[in-house]
């Protein structure tokens, strides 16, 4: 997963500020993601819950930024070009995101209090399984919006052949 958020930081990276500081958020995220799974192999019963704490606001941040910045910036620029194919494939991936999003907010609601946190932590490795598969498609379909409704856009994908 980390070398996929890598690949796509290479693909999208420099080509607008707002995608650069969200692909760095997936970074990060995937980062405090691997630490709190190499923190439940060693002992779980150790993981505390400031490093689920750090994680789960980390994914929030991220999930937030994608709904309520990015991808709402990618759909205008796609109505700006009055690419309506565009805005057909977004509708379709962003219905396919929001299972993931229903997932994130389960987890984070799952950790939220201590008692909680408490009460839930043996299910904890079986989240971190259910987290990396629901966010590995989900940075799949993310990267897939990115494409298609951004990179289509940018000046070098526009010029004609010679």
């Amino acid at each position: 997963m980390l070398e996929d958020c890598k690949n796509a930081l290479e693909r999208w990276g420099g080509v607008h500020s707002l995608i650069d500081r969200w692909l760095d958020q997936r970074r990060s995220l995937l980062v405090s993601f691997i630490e709190l799974k190499e923190a439940c192999d060693v002992e779980l019963e150790a993981v505390s819950k400031a490093r689920i704490d750090t994680f789960s606001e980390l994914l929030m941040d991220y999930i937030s930024a994608g709904h309520f910045e990015i991808y709402p910036q990618l759909a205008e620029e796609a109505k700006a070009f009055n690419d309506e194919s565009a805005l057909l494939i977004a509708a379709q991936l962003l219905e396919r995101l929001e299972m993931s999003t229903a997932m994130v907010l389960e987890f984070d609601e799952d950790f939220a209090s201590p008692v909680r946190c408490q009460q839930n932590l043996v299910r904890l490795p079986a989240w971190i399984d259910r987290l990396a598969k629901g966010l590995t498609e989900r940075f799949a379909l993310e990267d897939q919006l990115i494409a298609r409704l951004h990179a289509a856009h940018s000046p070098k994908q526009m010029k004609s052949p010679a």
